[in-house]
């Protein structure tokens, strides 16, 4: 798994947008048993504090310790610095494992034989994310899509494809559960446009390839489109895939050896 937000970690923690409380509640209803979940690739513990509401314990790991160091505490999480791919949790020990904008950076095959081996008969397992992000105005929406497409598209790593298909481009070895169409939707200012693009993988790309400020070069634009309104509606688009372990004995980790 590549560590693409480490650098960033205090910005991610500030300008990363949440995920609506209604779709936690609602996958947290979807197992028998609230005993333990794992959020992977846990970042700042944004949905790891949200699961802690619904279940027993929540083991939150991630490879950034730059990231856990950012994150929230919580009496019931439990952060580790581990990769997706090697977690901790003993076999058959987890009812839901969610992993929240990331699966896109994992190698599937090591993270899915995890999933299996540590997910309960019956446990469910969510991918969640969103997509490019947009306010109903056309004219600000062309800004940000020129800023995603022109000036850091370049810069984006190959993996992020998988967010731009809605997750349709990763496999997925689960029998797939239908939800509810949830919405992430905020009230934000040009300044959390401004900070939420510091946080993106690609600006980090192309500072790193140009040393030269990405953002800078479209906030003149972007505040010009934004006009004298102190806020405007921000809409992330949703994806999911989420489905259900097999009734069947899980695989151990002696077993995948």
């Amino acid at each position: 798994m590549k560590d693409n937000f480490s650098r960033q970690a205090a910005e991610y923690a500030r300008h990363r947008p949440f995920y609506p409380p209604a779709m936690v509640a609602y996958l947290a209803g979807l197992v028998p048993c609230r005993q333990l979940a794992w959020d992977c690739a846990t970042g700042n513990g944004q949905i790891a504090c949200q699961l802690a509401e619904h279940f027993e314990q929540v083991l939150a790991t991630d490879i950034s310790e730059n990231q856990l160091r950012h994150a929230v505490l919580h009496p019931r999480v439990q952060y580790k610095q581990e990769p997706a791919e090697h977690c901790s949790a003993p076999d058959q020990s987890v009812d839901l494992i969610v992993v929240a904008q990331a699966v896109h950076w994992f190698d599937f095959d090591c993270f899915f034989g995890e999933v299996h081996r540590v997910l309960r008969p019956g446990g469910v397992v969510a991918l969640i994310g969103y997509s490019l992000f947009g306010t109903g105005d056309p004219g600000v929406d062309k800004v940000i899509r020129y800023f995603y497409s022109e000036i850091t598209g370049p810069f984006w790593d190959k993996e992020r494809r998988h967010i731009d298909t809605a997750f349709r481009t990763i496999p997925f070895p689960f029998a797939e559960i239908d939800i509810p169409d949830f919405s992430m939707d905020f009230e934000w200012t040009v300044e959390d446009v401004l900070g939420y693009f510091q946080t993106w993988s690609a600006v980090q790309h192309y500072r790193q390839a140009k040393s030269e400020e990405p953002v800078a070069l479209v906030e003149p634009l972007l505040r010009e489109v934004w006009g004298d309104a102190e806020t405007r509606p921000v809409r992330f688009p949703l994806i999911y895939k989420v489905g259900r372990a097999e009734e069947r004995a899980a695989h151990t980790k002696a077993e995948r050896l």
